[in-house]
């Protein structure tokens, strides 16, 4: 599996480091904003070679699939242009920052047939595997989740602490990981969402404080407070509220309603949530197979954000 890795930055390096690890994989080319910096990451990874000119590795046929950790404004254009050159493609969260744009990655993906599989990494996390299998199970039921997205990002700056070109979103980005998770362990859909957001950031142009509460049509509740502005604990923590217990979920490290350690140590190969999402799309390309966090499982995500910003956009013009 000869695989393009286009965009290197932090979540670039991630996957640079779990493809690392899968037998029968090489990372033959990578894509970057300048030349000197993406040379060196190819370097320091054995990547054979290095370019700025997306179109161009495109038109490589010893590429067979692409890897997009670009900006999330160029996500969706870039997914149906590596279709159209006939790549399988794994684009980061969020797979689109519009509903339109999520429907177009949708409607390639279907004209085409070629795997092309969203980064909802919370879907591999060993800790969410582990709620998931407890469900599928029949031993747990969501009732409820309390989920809490916190950052300190008052600058534009990658999760590297590095100066970035684009700006990132708590809406399309962020949010995306919990309400995928909700529909994806429920089994349900969202049909009633409400948001607010709080001040714009005067140089970022963007909220960074939100909060989002959404209604399955079974009944579950979810509850998201996500903010920038987080001085504090940072990260994603997920609470399930069950039947049958509570479990808490701080990316691969889970524990009961009452802080006792769980071991997720063996619900997969890796305890690396990065990893485990790009076995998955090698797999499924070689399996001739729609991959877990296929563009169309989920699609409906991109559905109810998309509803989400049109509602901000009545309440004060947010775009």
């Amino acid at each position: 599996m000869r695989i393009a890795l286009v965009g290197g930055g932090a979540f670039g390096e991630k996957h640079l480091d779990g493809l690392s690890k899968i037998d029968g994989v090489e990372v033959v080319s990578l894509v970057g904003r300048t030349l000197d910096k993406t040379q060196a990451l190819a370097d320091k990874y054995g990547v054979p070679h290095a370019s700025t000119e997306y179109d161009d590795v495109l038109k490589n046929d010893d590429v067979d699939a692409v890897i997009l950790c670009t900006p999330t404004q160029m996500h969706a254009e870039q997914a149906i242009q590596a279709m159209d050159a006939g790549k399988h493609v794994e684009v980061e969260i969020p797979m689109a920052d519009s509903w339109a744009d999520a429907e177009a990655v949708m409607k390639k993906q279907q004209e085409t047939g070629l795997v092309c599989m969203a980064g909802h990494t919370r879907r591999f996390n060993p800790s969410h595997q582990w709620v998931k299998n407890k469900i599928d199970a029949g031993e747990f039921n969501i009732q409820a989740m309390d989920v809490e997205t916190f950052f300190f990002r008052r600058e534009n700056k990658n999760a590297k602490g590095e100066a970035r070109s684009w700006t990132d979103h708590l809406l399309w980005h962020h949010s995306a990981h919990t309400i995928d998770i909700f529909q994806y362990m429920t089994g349900a859909k969202v049909v009633k969402a409400n948001v607010l957001q709080g001040p714009k950031h005067p140089d970022l142009g963007i909220a960074m404080d939100m909060s989002i509460q959404m209604k399955t049509d079974k009944g579950q509740i979810l509850t998201l407070a996500l903010s920038f502005n987080n001085d504090g604990p940072l990260g994603t923590f997920f609470r399930y509220i069950g039947d049958t217990g509570t479990y808490i979920a701080r990316y691969d490290d889970l524990v009961t309603g009452r802080e006792e350690a769980i071991d997720v140590s063996n619900v997969d190969v890796s305890m690396n949530g990065i990893e485990l999402q790009d076995r998955e799309f090698v797999a499924a390309i070689q399996e001739g197979r729609e991959p877990n966090s296929s563009v169309k499982s989920v699609l409906d995500c991109y559905r109810v954000i998309g509803e989400l910003a049109a509602d901000l956009e009545k309440q004060d013009g947010w775009s």
